[in-house]
């Protein structure tokens, strides 16, 4: 045993080797024999590929023939047989292939009037896709591709102080719309046509509001939140724009007040005496409204106002309004303020009056308006009375 423990290991494996029947020679030469396998896969497969010639691999295929006798169509038939087709198409000079109609508009149409199918591109509210800005905020105003602007779009026809020929012109604005539903029907349904109604953001079914406003005849404002002095005591509501902020932040304000409804020529301040007397922050707020197309009201509520100055600088049409007329809330008083109305539009050829939506403030605009043609005076949109300075 100890001999056995003590021997080479060499002389062991030998001893096992002969015990087991087993001898360096009978062993497999297990690295030869897989060289040898992989070297004929290998040549298998280029076998293969030199006298097997299918793109596919053996893969499913389908044949279609594009040449079949099945198709009855003679002419592509005529061209994947190579033959030469000739296809000629004639149309005299007053042909119109189709079933069209070409219509010639001539110089006879009256100024200012344009072919009935202008409106086809309106849509169901009567607003021009084509002014309108799709945003995170809606759709809002804009200039459109052919340098039309909702000013122009959507300003009532009437009478300027150029063509009044004599007559006195008066505008009335109605402010505070959409805040009560029964308050706005019934100003829509009692006010004369060019009697214009200006719309705060905010209030319940704004679009269907505006839009039976405007097919009613009138024209129509957007009222704009703006700081006064003692804010946030007296506030304007949702999305005032405020002094101090950024602008950028006071424009994303702004669209979002501006996406509340379309067809609007312009907007109205609502309050607003600290704003409007910051140009700083007002500026920005001006020259956005200079680029969408838009016109400006100022109320006429601020002396400080610096809106004449800014409007004109963006090439804004502006108007201010000379009188409010129901600071009196009463029949008489609002009367006693039309007359004054009157006279200011008598030696100034046209004159712009304010008054809220108060139930007793329309009935009496309405009463007013009944006798107006017979003292020469001519109710007109506030459009007709806005400028754009040079």
């Amino acid at each position: 045993m100890t001999d056995e423990l003590g021997a080479p290991l060499t002389g062991r494996r030998r001893r096992q080797q002969a015990a087991f029947g087993l001898s360096n020679r009978s062993r497999l030469p297990l690295a030869r024999i897989a060289i040898a396998a992989i070297a004929l896969v290998l040549v298998l497969a280029g076998v293969r590929m030199f006298f097997v010639t299918d793109p596919f691999g053996g893969r499913p295929t389908a044949v279609a023939d594009i040449n079949s006798t099945r198709d009855s169509n003679t002419v592509a038939g005529a061209v994947t047989s190579n033959e030469t087709v000739n296809a000629e198409i004639t149309a005299g000079p007053e042909f119109v292939p189709g079933g069209m109609a070409i219509t010639e508009v001539g110089n006879d149409l009256p100024d200012g009037a344009a072919p009935a199918a202008a409106d086809a591109t309106r849509d169901a509210d009567g607003l021009e896709p084509d002014l309108l800005e799709e945003t995170e905020h809606g759709a809002i105003p804009r200039m459109s591709a052919t340098g039309e602007s909702p000013f122009e779009a959507y300003s009532r026809p009437s009478l300027t102080p150029q063509t009044a020929g004599g007559k006195i012109l008066v505008a009335i604005v109605v402010t505070g719309l959409g805040l009560s539903a029964q308050g706005t029907d019934a100003a829509i349904d009692t006010l004369p046509q060019n009697v214009t109604l200006a719309f705060a953001p905010y209030g319940k079914e704004l679009e269907q509001s505006v839009a039976s406003a405007r097919s009613n005849g009138h024209e129509i404002l957007l009222q704009v939140p703006l700081e006064p002095f003692d804010y946030p005591e007296n506030d304007p509501g949702p999305d005032t724009l405020l002094t101090g902020q950024a602008p950028r932040d006071n424009l994303e304000r702004l669209f979002t007040v501006m996406g509340k409804f379309g067809g609007y020529v312009g907007v109205m301040n609502h309050m607003g005496a600290r704003f409007t007397a910051s140009a700083a922050d007002f500026g920005p707020m001006m020259e956005e409204l200079g680029t969408r197309g838009l016109g400006y009201i100022d109320d006429g509520s601020s002396n400080r106002s610096l809106a004449p100055q800014l409007a004109a600088a963006n090439a804004v049409e502006f108007g201010r309004a000379d009188m409010a007329l129901d600071i009196n809330p009463a029949r008489a008083p609002i009367l006693d303020a039309l007359k004054a109305l009157e006279a200011k539009a008598m030696e100034r050829g046209g004159a712009i009056g304010v008054v809220s939506a108060l139930p007793v403030s329309v009935q009496t605009i309405a009463e007013w308006a009944k006798t107006a043609a017979d003292r020469n005076i001519e109710i007109v949109p506030v459009s007709a009375l806005m400028a754009k300075s040079q």
